[in-house]
């Protein structure tokens, strides 16, 4: 299973921490935990493998999709624009892909015309409350990804911890929601710009999301922004 393969890259425990992607029929696995619901995020990207959902993303640029690097599995598509993960907003296929530590950048077949998301370029202030977004599952076991993107909010805990390979990552800890299964991808914001990417989680309380400050310079070196 995915897990364990992680947990046996990087040497996590694999009790420990899972990585945030949709589960499979038979996984246990929650989307946001908590948190509410979004009723706008032109930003949002629902990320596709072989045309079935499997993680959260963003679009930073007209031609790019910044998700997690561990979502990239077969025939990759986005779902740009709607909060909607079946519906809405436009479609377009992958036509290749790019990664560093557990960051993925998905060059999209044709340019999406929205509202991009802002990139940081500094780390969160730990202590901080931060936003984080997805379309992960919505309980710990038994739940299927939420159809709607979810949102919650979580306290950063700490700034040098790692990802899902190796990558500096930013720790945080649950205030009114978490993620999970289906949020992998999926952006932490903090002052209305990206600062992470979503990469393992307990299902509890703790995530760790890849740093986008550690990463800005490979971005704009792929993406252009």
């Amino acid at each position: 299973m995915r897990i364990r393969l992680v947990a046996a890259l990087t040497g996590l425990a694999a009790s420990l921490l899972a990585p945030a992607t949709a589960a499979q029929a038979d996984d246990v696995s929650p989307l946001i935990i908590g948190g509410g619901t979004v009723s706008s995020a032109p930003w949002a990207a629902a990320v596709l493998s072989n045309g079935n959902f499997t993680c959260s993303g963003t679009i930073i640029s007209a031609n790019y999709v910044l998700t997690a690097r561990h979502c990239i599995s077969g025939s990759m598509s986005v779902r740009v624009g709607s909060v909607n993960r079946t519906s809405g907003g436009v479609t377009r296929t992958v036509a290749s892909t790019s990664s560093r530590y557990d960051l993925a950048l998905m060059r999209l077949s044709s340019p999406v015309t929205t509202s991009y998301m802002p990139l940081s370029s500094a780390y969160p202030p730990v202590g901080s409350t931060n936003s984080i977004y997805g379309w992960g599952m919505t309980c710990y076991s038994g739940c299927s990804a939420s159809t709607v993107l979810k949102t919650a909010t979580v306290q950063v805990t700490s700034t040098n911890q790692t990802d899902a390979y190796g990558g500096r990552a930013i720790g945080s800890s649950r205030i009114n929601g978490n993620a999970w299964r289906g949020d992998s991808g999926g952006p932490q914001v903090y002052n209305g710009a990206q600062v992470g990417v979503a990469s393992t989680a307990d299902g509890q309380s703790r995530q760790y999301y890849g740093s986008v400050a550690y990463n800005r310079a490979w971005i704009t070196s792929v993406a252009g922004v």
